[in-house]
């Protein structure tokens, strides 16, 4: 399975047994919409609710931090999750919450994981088939979860990589965000960024319609920040989400898979000891 697949694609394996879909949507602060309200109202049939909040470490003030090994293995399979699954991740605005379920199936050692290309508004806008109402009941599964430590980054990394460049931090922010020139949405949080990180806004991966750009072009944007292969990567954002999207792209354009930072910029930007920069 690619990690990008079409609403084409999926209509036509709905109903596989080995298929599981979830909706994975989280709206940050400063939007007022509620996912799950939103869910019940519309989603592809047979679909889940995929929690990034709550497939997370509840030890850490941070959001929706990744799990330990142990708990993703319970809350995956509480969610009908097995090992032979194929999962396919979607989102209500298009692709921006959906990547991260695919990179957490990866931590954890699934590979058999996916984005739906252009979400739910694509799927809309074809007049696919939606159903109502919460999710279907689903039996528990037994998943084990094998964690592959280089797709994650820690504060302590990422200390070290802005300390002696030995990775490139690419920040999928927003420019403004990124420059210092706009706010973030939490509340108290400074903008601004890492020493040594290069800008590449997730929505500068999408097309006009919010499917992903295809590889050659991803490439070129890529290699705008200076990311051609040739160094390590990270990827960063306000809290490991939009973050992924870069993540899904980089492997996408047949580049080097980073490591994401999840904590990411809520938690860097929260730390006395950390250097940040703005660029006006």
């Amino acid at each position: 399975m690619q990690d990008l697949v079409s609403t084409e694609w999926l209509a036509a394996e709905l109903g596989a047994p080995d298929l599981l879909v979830f909706d994975t949507t989280k709206y940050l602060p400063n939007e007022p919409k509620d996912a799950l309200a939103e869910f019940a109202r519309a989603h592809i049939p047979g679909a889940g609710f995929f929690d990034i909040d709550a497939v997370a470490d509840p030890e850490t003030d941070l959001p929706h931090m990744a799990p330990t090994p142990g708990r993703a293995s319970r809350q995956l399979g509480a969610l009908g999750i097995s090992n032979r699954h194929r999962v396919v991740f979607y989102d209500q605005k298009g692709l921006f919450s959906a990547a991260r379920g695919w990179w957490l199936m990866r931590l954890f050692g699934h590979e058999q994981a996916a984005v739906l290309d252009g979400g739910l508004p694509k799927w809309l806008k074809e007049g696919r088939q939606t159903e109502t109402g919460p999710a279907h009941a689903v039996p528990q599964q037994d998943f084990w979860a094998d964690f592959i430590a280089r797709r994650l980054a820690g504060i302590g990394d990422v200390k070290q990589i802005v300390a002696d460049r030995s990775a490139l931090i690419l920040d999928a922010r927003a420019k403004g965000r990124f420059d210092g020139t706009a706010p973030e949405p939490r509340p108290g949080l400074p903008s601004g960024h890492m020493p040594g990180a290069a800008s590449v806004p997730a929505t500068d991966l999408l097309a006009a319609d919010g499917t992903m750009l295809p590889p050659e072009q991803l490439r070129a944007r890529f290699a705008q920040a200076g990311a051609d292969g040739s160094k390590a990567l990270v990827t960063s954002c306000g809290t490991g989400v939009t973050a992924c999207i870069l993540a899904l792209g980089l492997v996408r354009a047949g580049l080097p898979e980073p490591a994401v930072y999840d904590g990411s910029w809520t938690e860097w930007a929260s730390r006395p000891e950390t250097p940040k920069e703005s660029t006006p």
